[in-house]
């Protein structure tokens, strides 16, 4: 099993409340909609546990995968992966996307 972590800011045009609304009836539809994609959340961040200022990333995201090459060499070429990574690219800006293995 591996997981897919994105961190990422919205652009300073995004309203966080259409961004929002988009992630719940769109993207995470469609992404737990495919068969590889055992589980998928967006958190948004609403503070540091320590230290003072604001987190370097406002929301983040948990891809949980059990087929990597599978996701990555058919599912994310593919019309649904494609259409949703276009619309997500409009909302966010400088997206860090990082697989993970549980240890």
């Amino acid at each position: 099993m591996a997981f897919l972590l994105l961190r990422y800011n919205l652009k300073p045009e995004t309203s966080a409340l259409q961004f929002e609304e988009w992630v719940k009836t769109t993207d995470q539809p469609a992404m737990r909609g495919l068969s590889r994609v055992k589980n998928f959340d967006t958190f948004k961040v609403s503070g540091l546990l320590m230290g003072e200022g604001a987190p370097a990333q406002s929301y983040f995201e948990i891809f949980e995968i059990d087929d990597l090459a599978g996701f990555t060499g058919e599912d994310m070429p593919g019309d649904v992966v494609q259409s949703i990574m276009g619309q997500f690219m409009q909302y966010v800006d400088n997206p860090e996307f990082a697989i993970a293995d549980k240890l």
